[in-house]
C-alpha cells in the first residue's frame, strides 16, 4: 500500500491551511499584547483542532498520531497513520520576528512516511512530497550543519571538526530539515531523542526531495510504533551521506560522547 496522490495534496492544503491559522493567531495576539506562554498554548490547540478536523472529514478511516491530543493505540492496528505535530518549534513561534518553526503533516504507511508537508508559515512556504524541491549533485565549500538551538548533540561539534563543516544552530526540526532540501544547508544531526512527530514530515519531504534520511548509525527510520520516541536522526545531502555516517559511528563509539538517553525536544 501507497500514497495516492490525493494524499500528497492533502498533507500540504492541511499544513498550509493550519499555517495560515497560526500566522493570524501570531499576529492577532501579538497586537493585543497577551502573554506569551498563552500564546504558545493557543497556537498548540487550534493548530491541533484545525489538523484532525482536516484529516477527519478527508480521511475518516485512518489512524492518528499527534503531538497534542491523547495517544490511540488503536493506531497500532492501522497501516495508515497520520503523524503531526501542530506547531513544531512553540518556542520560536512565541518570539518576535523568528521563522524557524514549522506545522508538520505526515502520512505514514506500513511504518514508512508516503506523503508529507512541512509548512514554514513565517516564510510563506510549504514544502511537501507531491512536488518537492530536487537535491542537485553540486556541493560546493564547507558543509553547513544544523543543530538545535537550545540542546545540539555532543556529537555536532566533532562532527563539523572532521568534515570540515561549521555549525549552525536552528530552531524547529522542520525548519532545521527544509533547509536541507532547500539547500541552505548540507547536514541535519539530532542526537537528544525526538519523538515521531517530529520527524515524519520533515523526513518524508527529505526523502522525496533525493536526501539522504536515517538514523545516526545509518538503520532506517520506522514510525508508528507503540513508543513513538525516536532516539536520533540524520537527514543530508546524498554526496556527503558516507563520510558523515563514517564519521558518526567513529563518534558514538568513543568515549565522552553521550548516548541519546533522554526524551527531548526535536527543537
Amino acid at each position: 500500500m501507497s500514497a495516492d496522490p490525493d494524499d500528497h495534496r492533502d498533507a500540504a492544503a492541511i499544513a498550509s491551511g493550519a499555517g495560515d491559522l497560526l500566522l493570524d493567531i501570531r499576529t492577532r495576539l501579538a497586537v493585543e499584547g497577551v502573554d506569551i506562554a498563552e500564546l504558545r498554548g493557543e497556537g498548540d490547540r487550534r493548530a491541533n483542532e484545525y489538523i484532525l478536523d482536516a484529516i477527519s472529514r478527508r480521511h475518516p478511516d485512518d489512524a492518528v498520531l499527534s503531538e497534542e491530543a491523547a495517544d490511540d493505540s488503536a493506531r497500532l492496528l492501522s497501516r495508515r497513520v497520520w503523524i503531526i505535530d501542530p506547531l513544531d518549534g512553540t518556542r520560536e513561534f512565541g518570539e518576535a520576528g523568528r521563522r524557524d518553526w514549522a506545522v508538520h503533516v505526515a502520512l505514514v504507511v506500513d511504518g514508512t512516511p508516503a506523503a508529507g508537508a512541512v509548512a514554514l508559515p513565517a516564510r510563506g512556504i510549504t514544502l511537501a512530497t507531491n512536488d518537492p524541491p530536487r537535491s542537485t549533485d553540486a556541493h560546493l565549500g564547507s558543509a553547513r550543519i544544523v543543530v538545535s538551538r537550545t540542546r545540539a548533540p555532543d556529537l555536532a561539534v566533532p562532527l563539523a571538526q572532521r568534515l570540515g563543516a561549521t555549525v549552525v544552530p536552528m530552531g524547529s526540526a522542520g525548519a532545521k530539515a527544509m533547509a536541507i532540501v532547500l539547500g541552505e544547508a548540507e547536514i541535519f544531526v539530532h542526537a537528544g531523542g525526538q519523538y515521531e512527530w517530529d520527524s515524519a514530515a520533515p523526513v518524508a519531504v527529505a526523502a522525496a526531495a533525493g536526501l539522504h534520511v536515517s538514523r545516526i548509525d545509518g538503520s532506517p527510520l520506522r514510525y508508528n510504533n507503540a513508543n513513538p520516541w525516536m532516539p536520533d536522526l540524520l537527514i543530508c545531502i546524498p554526496q556527503l551521506a558516507t563520510a558523515t555516517l563514517e564519521v558518526l559511528r567513529d563518534l558514538i563509539e568513543r568515549p565522552g560522547v553521550r548516548e541519546p538517553t533522554v526524551l527531548e525536544s526535536g527543537r
